[in-house]
């Protein structure tokens, strides 16, 4: 699936974390959080980046504003209701289909990005899930799983979504880098084992 633009959902406070860092903030081997996922987009072959920002993270926005992070951003502030109240603020203001990444994912490449846009054949929407098998395997944590009927196991989605025409569809993958969703201090001792490999 050719895309042109990503959302970037990096409104959180990082409170399960246990640090008054925000969670976009928060540092994987030496590097931002949002920089990592931004660099990774920047060097996938989509070429318009949204930072979706909230009230409960202005030190993110700051960083943003900067122009310290990797790659060219544009930020659409949200009101900070909530991941979907604000996502559907956010999909008000940009044109279908659109890519959105949790920026809680500091292991994403672009090549990773390239590669699940590839393997969607669809024009319909798509959750990209890891098997929460594969998240077990690496010791982080689970906050959602689903078993869609085609399906065997449970899954659990991992932050990369398409946002397309009605309907939905699942691509399950195994890669580590959409595993480790940093949502917990083990999460995030996690990732920075797994950045240095």
């Amino acid at each position: 699936m050719s895309l042109e633009t990503v959302i970037v959902l990096c409104g959180g406070r990082g409170t399960r974390l246990g640090t008054d860092t925000e969670k976009p903030l928060v540092e994987v081997c030496g590097r931002s959080m949002v920089d990592r996922v931004c660099a990774a987009l920047a060097a996938s072959e989509i070429n318009h980046v949204v930072a979706a920002v909230s009230p409960h993270a202005p030190k993110t926005e700051k960083y943003l504003r900067s122009g310290r992070s990797t790659g060219d951003v544009e930020l659409i502030e949200t009101p900070g209701n909530g991941y979907v109240e604000d996502l559907g603020f956010v999909l008000d203001r940009v044109e279908t289909p659109v890519l959105t990444v949790a920026a809680d994912l500091p292991l994403l490449t672009g090549s990773i990005v390239d590669s699940v846009l590839d393997s969607i054949e669809s024009k319909k929407s798509t959750t990209v899930c890891v098997p929460v098998e594969t998240k077990r395997s690496l010791g982080v944590s689970i906050d959602t799983s689903l078993t869609p009927e085609e399906y065997d196991r449970p899954l659990a989605p991992c932050g990369l979504n398409v946002v397309a025409e009605p309907g939905e569809e699942f691509v399950v993958r195994r890669d580590r880098a959409l595993a480790v969703n940093v949502n917990r201090p083990r999460d995030l001792q996690i990732a920075n084992v797994w950045c240095q490999r």
